[in-house]
């Protein structure tokens, strides 16, 4: 747990004046959490909390730290590695939405997104899963998933791609046509024979 004493030990190694260091603590919160959020971390918050945390008990038992930035970048590196070997407790529907902090979406945008979220809930919720799971990760990581993923499913890699391509032209039709005006009907009838 987080002392005042690491706190302040972790403010004056950022800068010895409060303001600057106060400052300084936020930008590189800023980029811990953009850092969590690129590689799809649930709660990308917590996370560069916890590093943030982490450092700054570090830095109050004296660990010789020569750049506190790059020393931070690492803790993230391998907080995301424990975050990865966890397993996976909850179910899609329940991981929470992430916290968008680009810029207000112009309408189109926001008509794709709805339309998305609408044909991904339209989905049959094994196949939603399925198309969700087989995207998490990222290169190795990514790789992993698929295999145990085909492996849980009792089917081939090559199986499992196609399967999940399925699942891809039905979302694209379903959002064709949520585009067009027509909502997800083809789709929907589709779904409902697999």
């Amino acid at each position: 747990m987080l002392t005042a004493t690491a706190l302040a030990c972790l403010l004056a190694r950022l800068d010895p004046e409060p303001e600057r260091a106060a400052l300084d603590y936020e930008r590189l919160r800023r980029t811990l959490v953009r850092f969590f959020e690129w590689r799809g971390v649930a709660a990308p918050d917590m996370c560069a909390d916890e590093a943030l945390d982490r450092l700054a008990l570090r830095l109050e038992q004296d660990v010789a730290v020569k750049d506190v930035r790059s020393y931070a970048h690492g803790i993230a590196r391998l907080l995301l590695l424990e975050q990865r070997r966890q397993p996976v407790c909850a179910s899609i529907d329940e991981v929470p939405e992430r916290a968008w902090s680009a810029a207000p979406l112009d309408e189109d945008e926001e008509r794709r997104r709805a339309c998305l979220d609408r044909c991904l809930a339209e989905m049959a919720a094994e196949n939603r899963s399925l198309l969700l799971r087989y995207y998490e990760g990222e290169r190795r990581a990514k790789i992993a998933n698929r295999r145990e993923l085909a492996a849980s499913l009792g089917v081939s890699d090559n199986a499992l791609r196609s399967r999940v391509q399925r699942l891809r032209d039905r979302l694209q039709e379903c959002l064709e046509d949520c585009r067009d005006g027509g909502g997800a009907s083809r789709a929907n009838r589709r779904e409902g024979t697999s």
